[in-house]
């Protein structure tokens, strides 16, 4: 994201603006997005600015100047700027693409200063979903794998009550095929669950390399469908902590190896 800032010392005015992105994920089944920036000083998250959503477009030009009056130089280099991307989604909350954070007692604001930042991965509480506490079991003389779903922390509160009513699917996936699908009882009312519920898979050694576990954690709705709260891929090709927790699993046979990983959209 391209984006610059600078601070008017007689106006006592601190200037963000927002010029354009580029490469941003596809976030809608259309292979598409709708993006729009929130812009925060940190770590007041109450004010926020928002740029236009800009439709079905992954390289947005917005060129938007939004401007924080009245606003003491001494009082700005205590703050972060925090701008997040987010997928504007009319029917449900809006995705997050991603997120940049400048503390700005490390930038020279005495005139407009422009940057070309990556985006990370949301990481703050609009963005985070929650992580989730699993052992791996893997028995090669039996062919199985236990998965021990053990509790959950910090989950995204997904209902209007501002909580959510859990529960856990674990799917076996063979080259990307559902082959079974597991699931915990539902937890009432709580963002930090403990499920301690086990389930076995037989998977055959050869089938090891091309085997996904798919784990999500669900929100249950009465009234209409459930909600993703967030998902894990373990494997030996998703993400990096994913794979440690596949690789020590297999390393250390007969074991039940836990770990925590952050919940991903």
């Amino acid at each position: 994201i391209q984006f610059s800032v600078g601070y008017n010392f007689q106006e006592s005015t601190l200037t963000v603006k927002i010029m354009k992105a580029q490469e941003l994920p596809a976030k809608d089944f259309s292979g598409t997005s709708d993006p729009f920036v929130k812009i925060y000083l940190l770590p007041d998250k109450k004010h926020k600015l928002e740029t236009k959503v800009k439709r079905k477009n992954l390289n947005p030009h917005w060129n938007e100047t939004f401007l924080f009056e009245g606003f003491p130089y001494e009082k700005v280099v205590q703050r972060v700027l925090y701008l997040q991307v987010l997928d504007y989604d009319r029917f449900s909350r809006n995705d997050p693409i991603g997120e940049v954070s400048i503390p700005l007692n490390k930038v020279d604001l005495t005139q407009m200063q422009t940057f070309w930042k990556d985006l990370k991965p949301c990481s703050d509480g609009s963005g985070s979903r929650g992580e989730l506490l699993l052992s791996l079991c893997y028995n090669p003389s039996a062919n199985s794998i236990v998965v021990n779903i053990i509790k959950a922390r910090n989950l995204k509160a997904m209902d209007i009550g501002g909580t959510s009513d859990p529960y856990v699917k674990v799917w076996l996936m063979y080259k990307d095929k559902r082959v079974e699908k597991k699931k915990t009882v539902v937890m009432k009312r709580c963002l930090n669950p403990v499920f301690n519920e086990s389930f076995a898979f037989d998977i055959p050694t050869e089938r090891l390399r091309e085997t996904t576990i798919v784990i999500t954690v669900m929100d249950k709705d009465r009234l209409s469908r459930n909600d993703v709260i967030g998902k894990i891929y373990l494997s030996w090709k998703s993400g990096p902590g994913e794979v440690k927790h596949w690789k020590d699993m297999i390393a250390r046979p007969r074991q039940a190896v836990a770990q925590w990983h952050q919940l991903k959209a």
